[in-house]
């Protein structure tokens, strides 16, 4: 997966006593709050999975607790606009940051479709496992496998969550559409039953901070920027717009169906760039 390196990343800016009294309490109340959830989840899916199979009833309202309350913790506003679809498909999103899996899953629940090097990122990589997160390599003699994959969660009602830019950015902008991710939605009828919801994410930086404050991209480590996320005196806030969902079917393939989506996203967040 490319590595989006659009513009220059901004300088690290020292944390200070108080900004490192800040990271430490918010992580510490965030870390306890997180893998003592991920430990209950655990021991649920020990009676869900052999009880539900590929269902899973009860621990995704675990993990939409657990990303309501980090961002309380971290103290970021959420408004939402629209609706969340209730039909059996798919969510299409821009990628601006790791702070995304927060702040999608507390307004919906769904399953994250990552590149497999997040499966061995410390830390991360348990807790996309145990919430159910499906996994791609960009390898041809895999593509068979994953097509089934992906087939077999959407048939189970699983409401997948695709960023087809392929990479993150810094926040301002999104980036064009990859329309290959769409070919799954293309095959054995599940265009004849799926549907797509856009969803665009817009991150408003604190008062006085660089407006790509929340943007990760490039060859940024995880852990500074964590860490400047938990440091920040005040937090901003994220905008998560739900746009109409459309029916697969209605598109004469992946290419039209991607375009849409592109521009149904792109559209709260036109000009920020610019600005």
């Amino acid at each position: 997966m490319s590595v989006w390196q659009g513009v220059e990343e901004p300088a690290p800016q020292p944390l200070g006593a108080a900004g490192w009294t800040r990271a430490l309490l918010r992580g510490a109340v965030l870390g306890t709050v997180t893998y003592g959830c991920l430990l209950l989840l655990l021991l649920v899916r020990l009676v869900e999975r052999p009880l539900c199979g590929l269902n899973r009833p009860l621990t995704p309202h675990i993990t939409q607790f657990v990303c309501r309350a980090a961002l309380v913790i971290l103290g970021i506003r959420l408004t939402v606009r629209g609706r969340p679809m209730q039909m059996k498909g798919a969510v299409v999103a821009n990628h601006a940051s790791w702070l995304d899996i927060f702040t999608l899953n507390a307004v919906q629940r769904i399953y994250f479709v990552a590149k497999a090097e997040v499966a061995g990122w410390a830390g991360i990589g348990w807790l996309a496992r145990a919430t159910g997160t499906v996994f791609i390599a960009r390898r041809g003699r895999e593509a068979k496998a994953q097509k089934e994959l992906f087939e077999a969660r959407l048939r189970a009602g699983h409401k997948l969550l695709f960023f087809p830019e392929g990479t993150s950015t810094d926040g301002l902008r999104v980036l064009p559409f990859k329309s290959t991710l769409f070919e799954a939605f293309y095959t054995h009828g599940l265009e004849h039953v799926m549907h797509i919801q856009p969803v665009s994410v817009v991150y408003r930086a604190p008062e006085g901070a660089d407006r790509r404050f929340y943007g990760w991209w490039g060859e940024m480590d995880f852990a500074p920027h964590l860490l400047k996320v938990l440091a920040a005196r005040r937090q901003g806030a994220v905008e998560i717009v739900f746009h109409d969902p459309v029916n697969v079917d209605d598109f004469p393939g992946r290419k039209a169906l991607a375009a849409h989506c592109e521009a149904a996203v792109r559209g709260p967040l036109a000009g920020l760039a610019e600005d």
